[in-house]
């Protein structure tokens, strides 16, 4: 089977690097595109929790695009090239499959992350913390989960909820003597705390605390700018009184059974 397109598009890609191609592509470096490859990877997230297949056709494009381009710098680098990324993938997608690609027998999907986990320590001995190898660029609540996960994974775990719960009233009682202190850096470290705990509550229950967080923004968003179309004056003239029954207003009409609260 043959990729044609996906031929063209390596060509395109060497074209636009080339002498004979454009100024901004022959500036950029990996470092450049840095911002590029997040703000697309993020686009493409959006498609998919949009459900918009032909949005997501698009922003994987962008997503190729970049993969393309950096493997293209890397090859005018003397680094890499594309074949290479192709080559390395291949190669270990085949090893952490043996229930695929040999003869592992498996019985659950929790034997297969088990066997990926094993595999992928083996390939990167020189990991010797399980602290070792979380990304430094995703995400803070993205990097809790995944740190929180592998503390887990060695024993370090809450012996009950109700334990975890008593330890994140306490992180909010820290916070709240930092605050009568004035102390900003300890605010900061008791806020991190709060935050921390709360993602190993939310994995305590299975949630993924980063969609959970996106669900919330988004019903904010929804929620305020329900309030902007019922307003009767500029928000900014509105009352702390005023803002509560135009919130509960806007709640209403968009959940007319939901439970009204302040704020949430």
């Amino acid at each position: 089977m043959s990729y044609p397109n996906m031929e063209e598009l390596i060509k395109v890609i060497a074209t636009l690097r080339s002498e004979n191609g454009c100024e901004w592509d022959r500036k950029q470096t990996h470092k450049s595109l840095r911002p590029n490859m997040l703000e697309e990877a993020y686009e493409a997230v959006d498609a998919i929790d949009d459900g918009d297949i032909k949005g997501l056709k698009e922003e994987l494009g962008d997503v190729l695009l970049q993969v393309v381009l950096h493997a293209q710098i890397a090859k005018d680098n003397g680094e890499f090239d594309i074949e290479d990324v192709a080559k390395e993938l291949t190669k270990k997608l085949i090893h952490r499959h043996p229930h695929v690609f040999g003869n592992t027998k498996v019985n659950s999907t929790d034997d297969i992350l088990n066997n990926w986990d094993a595999l992928k320590k083996e390939e990167k001995p020189e990991r010797k913390s399980a602290m070792d190898g979380i990304s430094k660029s995703q995400s803070a609540l993205m990097s809790a989960q995944k740190i929180s996960k592998r503390a887990v994974k060695k024993g370090f775990e809450w012996d009950s909820e109700k334990s975890l719960l008593d330890c994140i009233k306490s992180e909010y009682r820290e916070f709240a003597r930092a605050v009568s202190e004035g102390d900003r850096e300890h605010m900061e470290d008791e806020m991190g705390d709060i935050f921390f705990a709360t993602v190993n509550l939310a994995r305590w229950h299975k949630i993924d605390a980063e969609q959970a967080l996106l669900r919330a923004n988004k019903k904010f968003m929804t929620r305020f700018r329900k309030m902007e179309e019922l307003a009767v004056k500029p928000l900014e003239e509105y009352s702390y009184e005023e803002f509560d029954r135009l919130w509960r207003q806007a709640k209403s009409e968009l959940q007319p059974a939901a439970v009204q609260n302040n704020f949430i």
